[in-house]
């Protein structure tokens, strides 16, 4: 069975609920979790030396999210890890963590976007599905 599931975060309700189930798995099976958060570089906002100051604003965000979330594994008594990435394609961000860190499982939330808003808007979570031989649980 899995014994290492990655959760990835953003910040929003839905993230908070599939890190919550991702949880409730682990704490059923006995695995750990790690939560991963992605800064989106290109957000911060641009202009004459508010790029660095927006991108520390984005990451101490991040942070302060992930110690909530850590807090929520905790309480439930499973082992957690969080942290953060800077880049701008989430889903390779995503991937990218789960094999590095020897996750066996990606447990991460979808918007449930139509196939072709999909197709057009990007949607992460059919990104990671297709982008990886990870199973990928997906929470809505």
């Amino acid at each position: 069975m899995y014994k290492h599931i990655l959760v990835p975060v953003d910040g929003s309700d839905l993230s908070t609920k599939s890190f919550r189930e991702g949880v409730e798995l682990a704490k059923a099976i006995g695995a750990r979790v790690t939560a991963v958060s992605v800064v989106i570089a290109s957000h911060a906002p641009r202009g004459a030396g508010t790029a660095m100051l927006g991108k520390h604003v984005l990451e101490d965000a991040a942070e302060e999210y992930l110690k909530g979330v850590a807090a929520i594994a905790r309480e439930a008594g499973v082992a957690v890890e969080t942290f953060y990435v800077v880049g701008d394609s989430p889903h390779e961000e995503i991937i990218a963590a789960a094999k590095a860190r020897g996750c066996d499982l990606i447990c991460m939330g979808s918007h449930g976007r139509s196939l072709l808003a999909g197709l057009f808007l990007g949607n992460e979570a059919a990104s990671v599905i297709t982008g990886c031989r990870i199973p990928v649980l997906i929470v809505r």
